[in-house]
């Protein structure tokens, strides 16, 4: 077994040996199998790292969760351009009521108000925009709690001044001052902070993540008595009123396998309640599906185009061996005369081809590593590198080594060892 073990060792260092005998040519040809093991590892790591972000942006959205937005309809968009006096359109307080009540499978729900107003504190004013919500929102829309607290249920029941405020919204209004208790004006009316929170922000497929950096969350019982339900909207110098009573509503659904069929059933209760398609069901977890899948598919083009590039670098190798072995026929015919067998001349030349690929898999794969490493330091666009996508493109270098260095090696193998011999 030792014996085995230190012809093998020495093989390897014999072929090493060959290699270095044409330093430029054997350095070039790796070169083929570098860039193309470097390309299949940088291109996975862009592809994984753009997945992950976009599944990332959709579990922040809850994959239990159910968003319904309010859109204007067509006919709605038609009639605003005719100057009515009033839109009226979107989900409404009875909508969120029908599927609080009247569907078995939805844990929570939590209904959203949307207004923008000046606000100010002392001489810093800022547009804000306010979130009309009940105390479920804070549960189906986990966020950060950086100071003081979210509102209760007994907050929404008696109508309390109350406002949280994001991060970005308190570091504008409240600079130097204290930030839990103070007053801050909303449109005229004062209310009291009584938290601050991280926010975070982005698109997930067609879904608009429910934060903004201008957030201010108010208890919608409170934005209904202080605000109402009309608002006027000010477009390209006109102006027009709009009625909506909900701008949006957050269901949970108990169990992940009911939430499409409860998705489906809350739409067709919809329709039945309205004229116009005055409203967008989205559904976060059809989203992870289809971007995992889209995943999957991205993987494989990017590994595909990067393994034709492997391909390549291996018909290098196959093209050099077989040059290698018209050089080194004297050679071969030397070693067949004093008693090398067919199969040790194989072997020969296949660890020459296996070195080679190899060395040029272990540089591509530095190479790889790199170019995923630079691209997230000048651009912020995130990469990761698994490690599947290390060890497949090395052992396909590997395998591509054996492939297209064993022809060459049968060739070696059949030269006439007299023929050899005369060889000049």
């Amino acid at each position: 077994m030792a014996m085995h073990q230190s012809k093998f060792i020495r093989n390897i260092w014999l072929g090493i040996e060959n290699l270095l005998l044409h330093k430029l040519r054997s350095f070039l040809t790796m070169l083929g199998v570098v860039f193309g093991v470097g390309s299949v590892v940088a291109m996975l790591a862009v592809g994984e790292g753009a997945s992950k972000e976009a599944l990332a942006q959709i579990q922040k959205l809850g994959s239990n969760n159910i968003i319904i937005n309010s859109i204007k309809s067509v006919e709605e968009e038609t009639t605003s351009t005719q100057r009515s006096i009033m839109s009226i359109y979107g989900l409404t307080y009875l909508d969120y009521e029908r599927i609080y009540t009247n569907f078995p499978n939805v844990h929570k729900v939590a209904p959203a108000k949307l207004i923008r107003k000046e606000s100010r504190i002392g001489s810093q004013a800022l547009e804000l925009r306010i979130v009309g919500t009940s105390s479920e929102w804070f549960e189906l829309v986990p966020r950060q709690i950086l100071a003081g607290r979210v509102f209760d249920k007994r907050d929404v029941e008696n109508l309390s001044a109350v406002a949280i405020l994001t991060e970005f919204g308190a570091r504008r209004l409240l600079a130097n001052k204290n930030t839990i208790g103070q007053p801050i004006k909303i449109g005229g009316d004062s209310f009291e902070v009584i938290g601050i929170i991280k926010t975070e922000q982005g698109q997930a497929g067609n879904i608009q993540i429910p934060d903004q950096q201008v957030d201010a969350y108010i208890p919608i019982s409170t934005v209904r008595k202080y605000f109402g339900d009309i608002f006027m909207k000010i477009t390209s110098g006109s102006r027009t009123l709009e009625k909506v009573e909900l701008h949006q509503i957050i269901v949970q659904v108990d169990n992940i396998e009911r939430v499409e069929a409860a998705a489906a059933a809350i739409e067709r209760m919809l329709e039945t309640f309205h004229k116009k398609k005055d409203y967008e069901v989205s559904v976060p977890l059809a989203l992870l599906k289809q971007a995992e899948a889209t995943k999957r598919t991205f993987n494989i083009v990017l590994g595909s185009i990067a393994g034709i590039s492997l391909l390549v670098g291996g018909i290098g190798i196959m093209n050099i061996m077989l040059a290698s072995v018209t050089e080194r026929t004297r050679e071969i015919g030397i070693r067949r005369a004093i008693g090398a067998k067919r199969r040790q001349i194989i072997v020969q030349f296949l660890i020459e081809t296996v070195v080679l690929s190899t060395l040029g898999g272990i540089v591509g794969l530095v190479m790889g590593i790199l170019i995923p490493a630079i691209i997230t330091f000048f651009s912020d666009m995130p990469t990761v590198i698994t490690l599947q996508s290390i060890l497949l493109p090395l052992f396909i270098s590997v395998g591509i080594g054996i492939i297209f260095g064993l022809y060459p090696a049968i060739n070696a193998a059949k030269v006439d060892p007299i023929i050899a011999l005369r060889h000049e």
